[in-house]
């Protein structure tokens, strides 16, 4: 799966989280119910029916919710796989994505799981020591419920870790939609012409061939420059050599590391790369070595270096004038301003630009363009199949396409965590609200009383919501500390945003102590506005 196995590995874990969040949530209302069941539970012990039997007709009952929930949810990942492969085309064998007797047994095993997560413990809880209530006519209130508050917490606390998360990919994805990328995609048009490696043997030709093809792109109506290049701009890809500086002779210098590349010399000016010192090298028009497929052996009089070059290796010197040593000396002509050649995620590195338009017989096209670049392209298949009618025009596409089909993976990967972490919001909030309205309605009579005797209905609100809000908040503190290690998976795939990022984590706690408060304030309500003479009637 190459370098989509994080990618892969961090959903597969979004969606493990996810579903323990979901079984949290069913675990703590059913213990609500089964709470409420208690005195059917005891009855069933007072007509002679075992511990055992009433275990397995709870769990029984979890099961057929489960499998209800699996088939339910099989149906659904029909539709969303197919609507996943569409947004992550280029993960590799994703066609193989589909649901198979392996998945099916995944999913079986996960809904066995499940049932038993969810049901064993509110099974066990609600045949303990009910017998003796058989007889008791109304329900006991128990004082306390830390069991269901506990589980809250727990959906609380992972729905902050999923949150953290996928804030940071947003802001990061945000951060790298302004980055500057040192070039110009728009309006650039990129191909290739078919050719053969053999054609390197009369290299001449090929030199002479690639130029008159760029002469006659580059005279077509609206083409504003034209020129090729071995590896295309902002797509990852990275050629390092070392470099040795031919006026220091110093045996113990140190190698300059830098990336490599060869273009043409109207690159920078269809790249809109712009020139900050000396000049743009000339053509080279013939060969003085010969190329093989392990290396190139050429001639190359002049080079540029980009800015991160000049600053890094030579600081505080003119770099016009000098020569590199790399496969072979070459005059350094110009300095180029920093592009990010790697990729816009990527920082820009220290480059060398060998002005060198053949760098192999099927370099890439690059055609910039006065309007839309696709439009250019029946024009541009016309010229070449004049001059070339033997060579075929292929691989076409946008250069703005192609750098947005890189980020790809991070769109599919941050809209699948949002959705991850919106769902665990919901199913959290559900399970604040669900243990409150259960709470309350245990204490209708209280509160009932409490009303009677002159407590202010405000107070009841205030009450009820405080005690959301105060395992909403150690659940939000716990949430922070799991996230950060839970994000240290997530430091390779961030840019511009640290995992410690105070807006994103500020943030967080705000949404889940605001949508917390929400789901307290509606049984608390309900709760403050009970009629006190109708409640302490209630049996």
């Amino acid at each position: 799966v190459g370098d989509v196995r994080g990618s892969l590995w961090l959903l597969f874990g979004a969606v493990s989280v996810l579903l323990l969040i979901a079984c949290t949530n069913i675990a703590s209302l059913l213990l609500a119910r089964a709470t409420r069941r208690e005195q059917e539970v005891a009855v069933r012990f007072s007509l002679g029916a075992s511990r055992a039997t009433v275990i397995a007709q709870l769990l029984t009952e979890s099961a057929v919710l489960a499998l209800v929930g699996g088939a339910a949810g099989l149906l659904v990942a029909i539709g969303a796989s197919a609507a996943f492969r569409l947004m992550a085309s280029d993960i590799p064998r994703l066609e193989d994505a589909a649901l198979n007797t392996r998945v099916l047994l995944y999913t079986m095993a996960s809904t066995v799981i499940v049932a038993l997560l969810c049901g064993l413990m509110p099974a066990l809880r609600s045949t303990r020591g009910t017998a003796a209530r058989a007889g008791s006519g109304r329900t006991e209130v128990p004082a306390r419920h830390s069991l269901q508050w506990l589980l809250v917490g727990v959906q609380m606390t992972l729905a902050v870790t999923l949150l953290t998360g996928a804030g940071l990919l947003v802001r990061s994805f945000d951060k790298l939609s302004y980055v500057a990328p040192g070039f110009d995609p728009s309006h650039v048009l990129t191909f290739r012409v078919s050719a053969t490696f053999g054609e390197e043997q009369d290299y001449n030709r090929t030199v002479q061939r690639i130029n008159r093809t760029l002469d006659a792109v580059g005279a077509l109506p609206g083409v504003e420059a034209a020129a090729t290049t071995l590896s295309l701009s902002g797509l990852p890809g990275e050629v390092q050599i070392e470099f040795t500086l031919a006026e220091e002779r110093d045996a113990t210098q140190a190698p300059l590391i830098a990336d490599s590349r060869l273009v043409s010399p109207d690159y920078f000016q269809t790249m809109r790369i712009p020139l900050l010192a000396g000049e743009r090298c000339r053509p080279v028009t013939t060969a003085e070595a010969t190329m093989s497929s392990a290396a190139i052996s050429r001639k190359v009089s002049e080079v540029l270096v980009n800015r991160s070059f000049a600053d890094r290796y030579l600081p505080g010197r003119t770099p016009i004038g000098l020569h590199l040593a790399g496969v072979t000396p070459d005059r350094i002509v110009g300095v180029v301003g920093d592009a990010r050649e790697r990729g816009v995620d990527q920082s820009p590195v220290p480059t060398v630009y060998g002005c060198f338009s053949a760098a192999t017989p099927m370099p890439w096209f690059i055609v910039r363009t006065t309007g839309d670049p696709l439009a250019a392209v029946p024009a541009i298949r016309r010229v070449i199949n004049h001059i070339e009618p033997l060579r075929s025009v292929y691989d076409i596409a946008v250069l703005d396409e192609r750098i947005g089909n890189t980020q790809t993976q991070n769109r599919v990967r941050t809209l699948a965590l949002v959705l991850f972490a919106a769902t665990a919001l919901l199913l959290s909030c559900l399970g604040v609200y669900g243990t409150l309205s259960y709470i309350v309605g245990l204490r209708r009579r209280e509160v009932g009383l409490r009303l009677a005797l002159g407590a202010a209905r405000s107070s009841v609100v205030r009450q009820f919501v405080a005690q959301g809000l105060r395992i909403s908040a150690v659940a939000c503190g716990c949430g922070l500390a799991l996230s950060i290690a839970f994000t240290t998976l997530l430091s390779g795939m961030l840019y511009g945003v640290t995992r410690f990022d105070l807006t994103t984590l500020s943030s967080v706690v705000l949404v889940v102590l605001t949508v917390a408060t929400i789901a307290s304030l509606v049984p608390a309500s309900r709760a403050a506005f009970v009629q006190p003479m109708r409640a302490l009637r209630e049996e």
